[in-house]
């Protein structure tokens, strides 16, 4: 069994180094929602430097609140956005003699992707335009999943090791109480059910059923280090190889 453990980084902490050498692929901010030249060429000479999968992390402009604030935009918009962003980030791999590996869409441009087909279909069409072996992270049972398999792309199921769900599967709204998960071991907990079992426990103790392709551990957090350790360990401990998609 194997299962991939990403990350997104180069969004201004400082722990970027550090979660480089615990994860096996990065979602790497393209300079709208945070980040600049400088963060991904760091981060990409610290993929390169580990052997972690280099991913486009590609957000709204919209610094002020760090891409988690929803955009209306037509189709072409979100379109434009994800294949600009993809542009900038390729040049940086292309520079330290990497690729590309997969796309993941951050914040409010992740969200709304999961339920509003429209959108997903351009956010996979724009990526499939770039680079049809581009393989797209989206979150599991979505039709931001769904619409790229349609339009013929790759894709990897995400799952959450540090967020709250709710019943039908969606993430839970970063403000409400169990959004975040801090505790360490509840954080093992929930990823080995989602690995081993392909549920989750939402809010309210029901089960929803996930397609565990790669586990998201954010990098903004306080904890972030600490949990990437030791679900690292806890995985390998189960004999769980952790490898990119």
């Amino acid at each position: 069994m194997k299962i991939d453990l990403n990350c997104d980084l180069g969004e201004g902490y400082p722990n970027d180094a550090e979660l480089m050498a615990l994860i096996s692929s990065a979602n790497i901010a393209c300079g709208y929602h945070a980040g600049d030249a400088d963060t991904m060429r760091r981060c990409v000479g610290w993929a390169v430097q580990y052997g972690v999968a280099i991913g486009a992390h590609p957000g709204f402009a919209d610094r002020e609140n760090f891409g988690r604030t929803e955009v209306l935009l037509p189709a072409q918009g979100y379109y434009d956005l994800v294949f600009e962003q993809l542009a900038v980030l390729d040049t940086a791999a292309r520079a330290a003699g990497a690729a590309l590996h997969h796309v993941k869409p951050h914040g409010a441009l992740y969200n709304m992707a999961t339920r509003d087909p429209e959108l997903a279909c351009a956010v996979a069409q724009a990526v499939l335009d770039f680079n049809p072996k581009l393989i797209l992270y989206g979150l599991s049972g979505s039709v931001s999943i769904s619409e790229a398999e349609r339009l013929g792309l790759r894709t990897a199921s995400e799952v959450f090791a540090d967020r709250g769900y709710q019943p039908d599967g969606t993430l839970m709204l970063r403000a409400q109480p169990g959004a975040l998960i801090t505790e360490p071991e509840k954080c093992r907990q929930q990823v080995l059910q989602m690995v081993l079992q392909h549920t989750v426990t939402a809010v309210g103790g029901a089960r929803a059923p996930v397609r565990p392709e790669t586990v998201c551990l954010h990098g903004d957090g306080p904890h972030a280090v600490a949990f990437a350790r030791a679900l690292r360990a806890f995985l390998q401990e189960y004999k769980i190889d952790i490898h990119a998609p």
